[in-house]
């Protein structure tokens, strides 16, 4: 990590270092470390290059296929959080629908189980999108990458 990149980004916007641990959501000490030349983490790397409008291999000093091999990692690590976010909406949603449908179920025709049914079928589609999230991640990437190199071979 170049100590001048982050400083001279901050002063080139004439930021304080109060200022920009601010807008990153660092504390003052790790910005005076990160210019002083400490090295930061990933999730500190990828919060001052939001901050800065740049990518993080701007504010690293990786080679080039060091560079490409983290913006990799990084944009690969927010599309799995991404995915693990959805599902859990999709499990909260799911619950919530399906307490109030067999509640509606039971109110109504207390005779018919209609709501499990569907809480089932419901249930099903979360689990198969769990485990495709949380089990099958690496399998399903894997067999995406082999397929696209086959594709563009022909």
């Amino acid at each position: 990590m170049s100590d001048s990149k982050v400083k001279a980004l901050r002063l080139a916007r004439a930021w304080s270092q109060e200022q920009l641990a601010e807008m990153a959501a660092l504390s003052v000490r790790t910005v005076q470390r990160i210019e002083n030349g400490d090295q930061p983490s990933l999730e500190t790397l990828s919060a001052l290059a939001a901050v800065f409008g740049v990518s993080v291999t701007e504010l690293s000093a990786q080679s080039e296929a060091g560079e490409e091999a983290l913006d990799k990692r990084i944009t690969a690590a927010r599309e799995q959080l991404d995915a693990e976010s959805g599902f859990w909406r999709m499990l909260i949603t799911a619950v919530i629908v399906c307490v109030l449908l067999f509640f509606l179920n039971r109110s109504t025709a207390p005779d018919s189980d209609w709501s499990l049914w569907v809480a089932a079928i419901w249930g099903g589609l979360v689990a198969v999108k769990g485990l495709r999230i949380f089990v099958f991640a690496n399998l399903i990437s894997q067999w995406h990458k082999q397929r696209l190199q086959r594709l563009l071979r022909k």
